[in-house]
């Protein structure tokens, strides 16, 4: 049987998974903070049919190259590119973007449980909590657990989330994470200070859907900062973190133009594998002729 026919198999499979990526990616030029992805290649095995000689003192010969085979291709990663993305000017207050590197800490359904995510698209909930858009409350430390007695309930140095109290006639987010609020008596009151979260490789996290990640064994795990010790969480620009910019969100770092271009490299590299396959059918069928 001819090797080049298995050979345009895994061509096709691997632009296919090359496509498939593309394809995702596409999908997502409109998504807060996602990050693109990008398939590369790798060779198979090959088959060595002769090996290398050295040259020869006594016949005075040159010496010989190996003679080897490709049995086809492999994919050798999927890559998750942690790029920053663009921008986009929204001029509300519960938008947030970081410049830079770190990720917005959520918390899962169970205490032990954390995501992490670049989409910065917040909402208030029916208790006031800040919440990303599937519900998941954004971690700061210092947050407002409640009212005692009309009095906001400061949470201390613990990482949890936060309420911004009802009374609050407005309120703001610093470039630093620091969220205040001016209450009924128009002072000024702080609820809290928005965490991050830094590890070593951010294109080694494991996508979760929904914009969220969460660590592997090869991202590393969390950063240990030297002026606070709240579970490996860092404050905006402490350990190398961006700052945090409200009334701004990170738009993928998608680029259609490359896109496109990898659309058309993916499509013609299908198309010549197949090729590769449908002459390799013909020389079979001439193999197969010259017994009639």
């Amino acid at each position: 049987m001819l090797r080049s026919l298995y050979s345009g198999v895994t061509g096709m499979k691997n632009f296919q998974t090359k496509l498939d990526v593309i394809g995702n990616n596409i999908a997502n030029v409109n998504t807060y903070g996602f990050k693109k992805g990008r398939a590369t290649f790798s060779d198979l095995i090959s088959q060595t049919t002769a090996g290398a000689t050295a040259p020869s003192t006594t016949t005075n010969a040159g010496g010989m190259n190996p003679k080897q085979i490709g049995l086809g291709s492999q994919v050798a990663s999927v890559d998750t590119i942690a790029t920053q993305g663009s921008m986009q000017t929204t001029g509300r207050t519960l938008d947030l973007s970081l410049s830079g590197e770190g990720y917005f800490v959520l918390a899962g359904p169970d205490a032990n449980t954390q995501y992490y995510t670049r989409a910065g698209n917040f909402y208030l909930d029916a208790d006031r909590n800040i919440v990303s858009s599937n519900g998941l409350k954004l971690q700061v430390t210092g947050g407002i657990t409640g009212d005692n007695n009309g009095e906001p309930t400061s949470s201390g140095n613990v990482v949890g989330s936060t309420v911004i109290p009802t009374g609050a006639q407005s309120f703001s987010i610093g470039s630093n994470g620091i969220i205040t609020y001016i209450n009924e008596n128009g002072e000024t009151r702080q609820a809290g200070q928005i965490l991050l979260a830094k590890v070593s490789n951010p294109e080694g996290l494991t996508k979760v859907g929904a914009n969220m990640y969460q660590t592997s064994a090869n991202s590393g795990g969390l950063s240990q900062p030297t002026t606070t010790q709240l579970g490996g969480l860092v404050f905006s620009g402490e350990d190398g973190t961006g700052a945090i910019n409200s009334g701004y969100l990170e738009m993928s770092n998608v680029d259609l133009t490359d896109e496109f271009t990898e659309m058309i490299v993916g499509q013609r590299g299908f198309q010549s594998n197949s090729k590769i396959i449908t002459t390799s059918d013909e020389i079979l069928q001439e193999l197969l002729n010259l017994k009639r």
